[in-house]
Parts: C-alpha cells; structure tokens; sequence
C-alpha cells in the first residue's frame, strides 16, 4: 500500500459522496470499570441525524490521516493464530446479512478486551460499506463520465476512541438574563482523536488485498504492539522511528560516533536524491547494503568498503540483506526536522541546511557556529556583527 492509494481512501470519507457508500454502523461502549460491554447499537448508517454522520465522517478521515510507518501500518496477518482475526474479518466483508456481521464484529471486541484494561470509558466503532474507484482515466473529450464504469471494493473500519468527563462551565441564558452554573455528567466521546483503530482489507496495486490490514494509531511512532499482535493477529511492522535509529547505528558502525555537518548534510542530500527518483515508482525505494555504501562514500566518508557496511548490517540487525525504507532514515528534508539540543537553546534546521551549521571550538570553548545571508534580529533589535580572530 503506497500513500496515493491511502489517499484515495481517505479522501472518500466526506458527505454527499456518491463513491462511498456505508451500510451499518456498530457502537459498541465499554465500561472501564468493569472492563465489560456496557451497551451496543447497529443502526444502516443512512438512518443517523447528518450531524451524526458528519460526526463519524471526520473520525474515520482522522483515523486515516498520516503518513505510512509513522502512523499508518500495513501489516500481513499471522500464518499461524489460534483464532484468526483474518478469517472473522473476512466472513464480515463477505456476508450480507448484518446480524452476521454485527455477531463477529462483537466476537472481535471480546478479543480486545481479553488483554486489555481501559484507562477510560471507551467507544469501539465499525463501519462496514463500499468505495468505489474508477476502472479507466477520464477522458475529457469523452461524453462518459468517469463514473459510469467503476469497480466496488468492500471494507471493513474501526475507530476505537476513549472518552472523557465535560468540564464545568458558567453559561448565560439570553431569556432569563441570568448567568447559570452548568454540570454536564454525559461522557464525551473524543472523534477528533480517536487512539487507533483499522481498515481491512489493504490495497494492493489499487485491488484490495484481503491478506493484509491497515492498522493506525493516534500517536505517531507508537503503535500498540499487543493490540496488532494479541488483536489482529497480524505482524509486528518496524516503525520510521526504529528503522532511522538502525539506519544511526549502521553508520556509527562504519564511520565512528562523530561526523561533521557537512558529511551529514550530505548523506541526507544523496537519500533525499534516492527518494526524488524513484517518485513515480509505486514501491517506496529501499537502501540495502550496497546502497547505504554509496551513500557514505559519495558523502565523503572515509575507509567505506563493503565488508564494512555488510558486517555494520550483521551487527545491528543480523541480517545482511536487510533493506531499510529510504523515506524512514531520514528527518524530512524540506522542513525544520532537526532538532539540536544545548543547554542553552534548542535549534531547529532542515536537514538541506545543515551544512550552514558547525560545532567549533572558540578560546576553548565549544559553540555552534551558523552561517546567516541577513542580520540576525532578537525581539525587533538588529544583532551587531562581532569579528572573531
């Protein structure tokens, strides 16, 4: 699954969309003190108020919202698992009867529940219904539509989101003109944020692909292991995070702990050049150990052989033929992504201008030296320019 065809997805959750069309809906609402089921609605989504369904519209694009190893994982299910998720989410995508689908749906809460104590009362979502996607492109000088031939691709969502308590308010009653002391005990439950949740099946090449799953979390770099692993039965994914951390490790391994800026800069500059070039491309490039060689040597970084990064790959991550994302190894180019950390201050810089940066020593003392084109300006006054000798 590539970013465009997330994309897709994402944007058909919107109202008045003829391209999506959502049956049923099930809420399901858990006690956290009891750990238990409190109460469950199936309702044809087409019956909800608009508000409600403009409500759950922006949950479901929330919950999809992100970038693909950072808060969006797709993920292949277990081969071996007592009771497969796969195999229940699969019977819910096929079956046309909603009672069927509401009876698995809830089997699936039970799992989620098995292992798991919830901090708050919590609400579980599921949507079951169909988007659909153009079979051709359009052809502008065509009287046809691009619409009257498209393809429907079943699905499954869940949104799982926590609530919380509404906080006290003073209100003013514009009959009465007086000012009223409000208590709202009703829990409110959080659709901007929801904490993780899934979308089945993946895609694949634009076809859906009812071997894999997307799963996504609300915090970024930070899926719930037990909850793809214990829940979905699917494979743990290696996250941006970790996969830039072995990327660290690698280099330290071939080129020591230190490295000036500029040698970084450039390592990031030959990445980011890997990643242009390969944008039409629908799979994400990959660096193996010959790549990450080039990238080193091309950098200017001293004694690059390839034993060296081949046994830097066996060391960190046993596997000599270990390819890590190009996309995750990197800070993002183009924006303040880099983050130095003194005492002092903290400076934020984009990997492209971390070259304008150097640490030097300055009557014995280290100082972060960055090269300006313009006066630097602190709280509308201009610094003057000293000249250090």
């Amino acid at each position: 699954m590539n970013k465009k065809e997330v994309a897709h997805i994402r944007k058909q959750f919107k109202m008045d969309n003829d391209l999506l069309n959502i049956e049923d809906i099930l809420n399901v609402y858990i006690m956290k003190e009891t750990n238990e089921i409190y109460h469950w609605e199936r309702l044809p989504f087409g019956l909800l108020d608009r508000e409600k369904q403009e409500l759950h519209m922006g949950n479901f694009k929330k919950l999809l919202t992100g970038e693909l190893d950072h808060k969006l994982f797709e993920l292949k299910f277990q081969e071996e698992a007592g009771e497969p998720t796969r195999v229940m989410l699969h019977q819910g995508l096929s079956t046309g009867d909603p009672e069927e689908w509401q009876d698995l749906m809830l089997m699936l809460v039970d799992k989620m529940m098995a292992d798991t104590k919830y901090e708050r009362d919590t609400v579980i979502t599921f949507v079951r219904g169909q988007y659909y996607r153009p079979t051709k492109a359009r052809n502008e000088e065509a009287e046809e539509s691009e619409k009257d031939e498209v393809f429907g691709h079943p699905f499954i969502l869940c949104s799982v989101n926590s609530t919380e308590k509404q906080r006290k308010t003073l209100l003013f009653d514009y009959v009465e003109k007086e000012f009223k002391y409000n208590v709202m005990v009703d829990p409110v439950i959080k659709l901007s944020s929801p904490e993780q949740g899934f979308f089945y099946p993946s895609v694949t090449d634009n076809y859906s692909d009812v071997n894999r799953i997307l799963y996504c979390t609300g915090k970024s770099n930070f899926p719930d292991q037990d909850f793809i692993e214990q829940v979905l039965n699917a494979e743990r994914s290696m996250t941006a995070m970790e996969e830039r951390g072995i990327f660290e490790e690698i280099v330290k391994e071939v080129a020591g702990e230190q490295l000036d800026s500029a040698t970084l800069a450039q390592v990031y500059e030959e990445i980011n050049h890997v990643i242009e070039s390969h944008q039409e491309e629908e799979e994400p490039p990959k660096l193996d150990y010959k790549d990450v060689e080039r990238v080193l040597t091309v950098s200017g970084v001293e004694n690059v052989t390839s034993e060296k990064v081949e046994q830097a790959f066996q060391t960190v991550v046993d596997d000599t033929n270990y390819e890590l994302k190009a996309s995750s190894v990197m800070p993002k180019f183009s924006s303040k992504s880099i983050k130095i950390d003194t005492k002092v201050a903290t400076i934020s810089i984009s990997p492209q201008d971390l070259r304008y940066v150097k640490q030097v020593n300055y009557q014995g003392r280290r100082c972060i030296l960055i090269e300006v084109d313009e006066d630097a300006v602190i709280e509308g006054f201009t610094l003057s320019t000293e000249t250090l000798l």
